[in-house]
């Protein structure tokens, strides 16, 4: 039978069953990734550089391993993009500033080095915002171009969205994974907390920067996480956490307990994407394996926002000084929060890094009650590009250091992606990648990010109309639909 390479169709276990059968090579997987490349980056944008003679070298060195009899590797020739903040040996790393232009650090950051150690080809570095911060890059989104891709892993995100690369390297210190994922339609992993290592790459935030990565399949979310986390006991708590059988496995004598969050930003929500959540949690509820019920998060959770802006604009302040000299080479964006960085003293710092300790610590207990908490990834489809994004509670759980997935469910009334995010105690990142994999082999989560069409190809205008949503709303903003959600038992 024959097998046409194409990341939309096939996960990376196809691409590997079709290396084994020899119905493959990892010439052609690579030969693929460029064709989709030439076929979309006039429209995308998505790299900064990309080197088609670098990664059929690559492949071709692949190809010469497998004929050795050599053992295949969990992401075998498989085409990883890559964030333009980690270091790379063979390309730039430009951190999407001008004034790093041409950079060229000589080493591969250590999560490269452990996605090229399980086999992985770096085609090349996807756009990132400058400084992965908050200034849009180049990229586009996808499904409409005149909205945003999610900012600063945006890159990675549209490239996995469009088939070049089956999966991509991304970051998050808000919402830089989860957001670019739902806004574009992919699966994304924040996992929890110092899991992927941050050596050789860029430093915004010490206790909020926290590696992950896009896919198109749901199945590739463990195989990337397994490849890129930390292994073994000189990692004594994760690694204790992760060999706890009775932690991490899916409930069998019981079914899964799954918290349905409101968070404070609720409101911000758009009435379409609430009512869109309540509806996928009254499908899962009909499912005997899932125990579906209100969890009210400790009221503690509220100052997350405020919290998070001083760590953040203040690490950046010290991480950024020698870039403010030169104001005129950053963006207003960066300036500005360089500036209310200044502000922040020293002891308001440490109280505020001291809080995060306490509430990462509160929503470890809090989450011991849950097999997972969902709510929504965004708070509805992506904004206009010069639009400020509605606040969402990404940020929250990096703030607690919990693991989180944005699973491409849902789709709104300008036919355009939005997500799911599931959230999962720390160190339960197998739990949670349990859970998927059963929501998605009982249908409640799809298996791949292209089961669904988006914008102008869906049949509906890319630019609709920004009129109210679809769906009514209370005087409190809220959807009326979502005095369904109350009829979920609480917690």
């Amino acid at each position: 039978m024959s097998f046409t390479v194409d990341f939309k169709r096939h996960g990376i276990g196809a691409l590997h069953d079709a290396l084994v059968a020899f119905r493959a090579t990892p010439e052609d997987i690579a030969r693929r990734c460029i064709e989709q490349y030439e076929c979309t980056e006039d429209s995308a944008k998505a790299w900064v550089s990309f080197d088609a003679v670098q990664l059929l070298t690559a492949a071709h060195a692949a190809a010469s391993r497998l004929a050795r009899g050599e053992p295949l590797r969990g992401l075998e020739a498989v085409p990883v993009g890559v964030k333009d903040i980690f270091n790379t040996a063979d390309f730039p790393t430009q951190m999407g500033s001008p004034l790093w232009a041409g950079f060229t650090p000589g080493n591969d950051a250590r999560a490269v080095f452990n996605m090229k150690r399980a086999g992985g080809l770096v085609p090349g570095k996807t756009v990132t915002a400058e400084f992965a911060v908050h200034t849009l890059g180049k990229t586009l989104n996808p499904w409409a171009p005149e909205r945003t891709p999610g900012t600063s892993s945006s890159g990675s995100a549209v490239a996995v969205a469009l088939g070049v690369v089956p999966a991509a390297l991304g970051t998050q210190t808000a919402g830089s994974i989860v957001r670019p994922a739902s806004f574009c339609g992919v699966w994304g992993m924040k996992p929890s907390f110092g899991l992927i290592p941050r050596t050789g790459m860029l430093k915004t935030t010490d206790s909020l920067d926290t590696v992950g990565f896009f896919t198109g399949h749901a199945a590739d979310l463990r195989r990337l996480f397994d490849a890129l986390r930390v292994h073994g006991r000189d990692y004594p708590i994760s690694d204790r956490a992760f060999n706890d059988a009775a932690r991490q496995q899916a409930p069998q004598d019981r079914p899964w307990r799954v918290g349905f969050v409101r968070p404070h930003v609720w409101q911000h929500a758009a009435g379409y994407a609430q009512v869109a959540l309540v509806e996928w949690l009254q499908q899962l509820q009909a499912d005997k394996r899932f125990e579906v019920v209100g969890a009210t998060l400790p009221e503690e959770m509220a100052e997350c926002h405020p919290l998070h802006a001083t760590i953040y604009n203040r690490a950046l302040a010290y991480y950024f000084k020698q870039e403010f000299q030169q104001a005129g080479l950053v963006s207003p964006v960066m300036n500005a929060l360089i500036e209310a960085g200044n502000q922040v003293s020293p002891a308001s710092y440490v109280a505020a890094l001291a809080r995060q300790v306490e509430l990462a610590r509160l929503m470890d207990r809090y989450t011991r009650d849950f097999d997972v908490l969902v709510t929504l990834s965004t708070a509805g489809e992506a904004p206009l590009r010069h639009v400020q994004e509605r606040p969402d509670s990404a940020l929250m759980w990096t703030l607690a250091q919990l693991p989180s997935v944005s699973a491409p469910v849902f789709k709104g009334p300008r036919a355009l992606p939005f997500g799911l995010q599931i959230v999962a105690r720390r160190y339960n990142d197998p739990l949670l990648l349990n859970f998927v994999a059963e929501a998605v082999q009982r249908g409640h989560l799809p298996a791949s990010s292209f089961e669904q069409v988006y914008g102008a190809a869906a049949g509906l205008p890319a630019a609709a109309s920004t009129a109210a949503p679809v769906f009514p709303t209370t005087a409190s903003g809220m959807a009326t639909a979502t005095t369904t959600a109350n009829e979920l038992s609480t917690a």
